[in-house]
């Protein structure tokens, strides 16, 4: 028992040292167009972590619930259910225990992603129904007598929403000299819903007047369960943004912790993050694109007043530079950019939001 604790502890060393080691995310602003002059939007850039995108920190605090529950052990198989980031953070993390790791993704996760996972020492194990993940997951880790990490059940309860610099408190640090230093709008996408019970929770508990705004992809289930208050609703086909949108409300996803949802179609996601791109000079992954679609509908609506937006650059777009940035692969896919595209330049132009 003694050296199982022993190692244990020391696992748990090395978590928190990568968590020192690694500044925070800076907090970029993005440029607006005529007509907003009062009001400042901010992008968090998750994609510094030192493993690409935003969900380094859930990774992280899931190895650490796991160590500290008992769940992991020395040579225990981790295996986890992902459309791809959290299994390469994952991965990350389980070779930095020395720990073998699975990932269970759809067969259509970007070759990037799966590159990715490899190159840290992950095995990706591919399953043609998205909807598979989960009970494919747990199979796995019951055969392999190893340990389903789960992010979709523990995301929301893995993180200190509290403090303990999670991203909300983060935001509101490096907001604190700013001209409006309490946004009126934190705008977010869901795939676990961790990171908008986060946020959400970090709001009520600190009393700030932000409100909080979760944008969701097309065939995700998250948007027409929070609508009719039913968590139990499916749809029939998984979203093609990676890292956001799912085809079940999601146990980590805390509906009344929500102010407004708004629902962004794949094509305008896929823009927006070209968009994005071009304007901040650096690749972005299309769940960035969608919160900033969600962004420019608030910004509408805020139009003649004062305060400030935020929200989050989920991942860099070198990840998907075989299908968002491929435009073979979006005529494959029938999405046709040309009249989102068209809003977006007519927006940086003249400000104006159809």
């Amino acid at each position: 028992m003694g050296s199982d604790r022993d190692w244990i502890d020391e696992a748990v060393r090395k978590v928190e040292a990568d968590a020192n080691r690694s500044a925070d995310t800076h907090l970029l602003t993005f440029p607006l167009p005529p007509g907003f002059e009062g009001l400042d939007l901010y992008v968090k850039d998750e994609s510094t972590h030192p493993t690409g995108s935003l969900k380094h920190r859930l990774a992280r605090s899931l190895f650490l619930y796991a160590l500290c529950n008992g769940w992991i052990r020395e040579g225990t198989t981790v295996v986890e259910a992902s459309s791809g980031s959290t299994a390469v953070s994952e991965a990350y993390f389980a070779r930095m225990l020395g720990l073998p790791f699975v990932a269970v993704m759809p067969a259509r996760t970007s070759l990037e992603k799966i590159a990715l996972i490899e190159f840290q020492g992950g095995r990706c194990h591919l399953v043609d129904d998205p909807s598979h993940v989960y009970d494919e997951s747990r199979r796995l880790a019951a055969d392999l007598g190893g340990h389903y990490m789960d992010q979709f059940t523990y995301a929301e309860r893995a993180t200190d929403w509290r403090g303990n610099n999670n991203i909300a408190e983060s935001i509101f640090g490096q907001l604190a000299s700013e001209r409006h230093p309490v946004p009126r709008w934190i705008v977010v996408g869901a795939g676990t819903g961790g990171t908008s019970a986060t946020i959400g929770r970090y709001l009520r508990y600190r009393r700030f007047d932000t409100r909080l705004c979760v944008v969701d992809p097309e065939n995700s289930a998250f948007l027409p369960a929070w609508s009719a208050a039913d968590p139990s609703v499916t749809t029939a086909r998984g979203s093609r943004i990676e890292g956001i949108g799912r085809q079940r409300g999601e146990p980590s996803f805390v509906g009344g912790v929500v102010d407004r949802m708004i629902g962004v179609p794949d094509a305008a996601s896929i823009a927006a993050a070209r968009y994005a791109t071009k304007r901040l000079g650096r690749p972005v992954g299309g769940s960035t694109g969608t919160n900033l679609w969600g962004v420019f509908a608030l910004l509408d609506s805020l139009r003649g007043s004062t305060g400030s937006v935020v929200t989050l650059l989920c991942d860099g777009g070198e990840r998907y530079a075989r299908t968002y940035y491929d435009d073979e692969w979006l005529r494959a896919a029938g999405l046709d950019l040309g009249p989102y595209t068209e809003t977006l330049e007519r927006f940086d132009r003249t400000g104006e939001w159809v």
